[in-house]
């Protein structure tokens, strides 16, 4: 079979809901000859990727992404109690953890089982681990890593306290997951001690030697981000809420067909409206505007991709610069990423929503 007709057989029994199958087609790779580490990485981890692919692209359902991410764990399960997987460690310690709010566990229980087949003893915590939980266990355990895994951006300010928190516990920390960026820059920017791209680099790395703890010397975001000396980050963060109201209602004025919106409509807005708010105060306090413009761009495909008018976009931008016009960081981007719009979108100036 090649890695093609692996690959769809799985995507097929997964995205049908059927566990049975979906354990079956990973048992199949498994006799082809692929080691179980390579089934976890080249088999489970790209169909896995697939159903977010496919879930922006409005071809599946949250329900039917909620039923194929569960499923996948399942099948990782029935793997790893394979007599295969039955590994002793003779390494050290790593804890693997998701930062607090992710909720996007499995990449970090790929690494896990990675690293158990490569003879570490880990200690998986699962998503969305509380910081101070996080310490208490870390002083308990003492491992001698631990890998902190993040998919969504908008966790990067608690990812860097995180970082903090666990350095000043005396203990290494490995960063990885699609929040970092592609090439780690938020990993580094926060002075993580390493950051792989994905579970089979980390183990690699792990491997050529634990990373030194840094000195526990007391630290604040503040002293590896200057930038957020000016507060805008806060302030964003803080009036999220209100910020997301009074564009609302602002909106409802400057556009008329929202009025004509079902409650699930104006939720929806409501909801998407408090993404860009969470993705620009992310934006603030990692003084990225790429960030920020990359998520509105990703946004502007997924609203047409369901049918919903991507420029509404363009008066959302020019509410909430105006209600931040006296953060100067804030309202340029907003500009900013209002014009990278525009260029990319030029019908969208001609439309007018009725």
């Amino acid at each position: 079979m090649t890695p093609a007709d692996r690959l769809d057989r799985l995507w097929q029994t997964v995205l049908a809901g059927d566990e049975r199958a979906a354990v079956g087609a990973a048992f199949a790779a498994l006799d082809d000859g692929l080691g179980l580490e390579d089934v976890l990485l080249e088999v489970i981890a790209p169909i896995q990727a697939k159903v977010g692919l496919e879930w922006a692209a409005n071809q599946i359902s949250v329900a039917q992404e909620h039923a194929a991410t569960a499923i996948n764990g399942r099948v990782i399960a029935a793997l790893t109690r394979h007599s295969a997987a039955r590994v002793e460690p003779r390494h050290g310690r790593i804890t693997v953890a998701c930062i607090d709010g992710e909720w996007h566990a499995l990449p970090a229980r790929l690494l896990s089982e990675v690293l158990r087949l490569r003879g570490w003893q880990v200690d998986f915590l699962g998503a969305t681990v509380p910081t101070q939980h996080l310490i208490a266990h870390l002083r308990l355990a003492g491992p001698d890593a631990v890998a902190l895994s993040s998919s969504v951006a908008t966790r990067l300010p608690t990812a860097h306290a995180t970082i903090i928190a666990c350095q000043a516990a005396g203990i290494p920390v490995f960063a990885g997951g699609a929040a970092f960026g592609g090439d780690g820059r938020y990993a580094h920017m926060f002075g993580a001690n390493v950051w792989a791209p994905n579970a089979r680099r980390a183990a690699d790395l792990l491997a050529g030697g634990l990373p030194r703890p840094k000195l526990a010397q007391p630290r604040q975001p503040v002293d590896d981000l200057p930038h957020l000396a000016d507060h805008e980050y806060t302030l964003v963060a803080r009036t999220a809420r209100s910020l997301v109201r009074q564009t609302m209602a602002d909106l409802m004025e400057r556009l008329p067909a929202m009025k004509r919106y079902t409650s699930q409509q104006l939720d929806h807005t409501a909801a998407d409206i408090a993404h860009i708010v969470d993705f620009l105060a992310t934006a603030l306090y990692t003084n990225s505007p790429e960030l920020f413009a990359g998520f509105l761009r990703w946004t502007a495909e997924i609203l047409m991709a369901r049918g919903v008018p991507g420029q509404v976009l363009l008066p959302t931008l020019d509410v909430l610069a105006a209600g931040l016009k006296d953060a100067t960081r804030a309202s340029r981007l907003l500009k900013e990423v209002r014009a990278d719009l525009d260029d990319r979108y030029p019908n969208w100036s001609r439309q007018r929503f009725r």
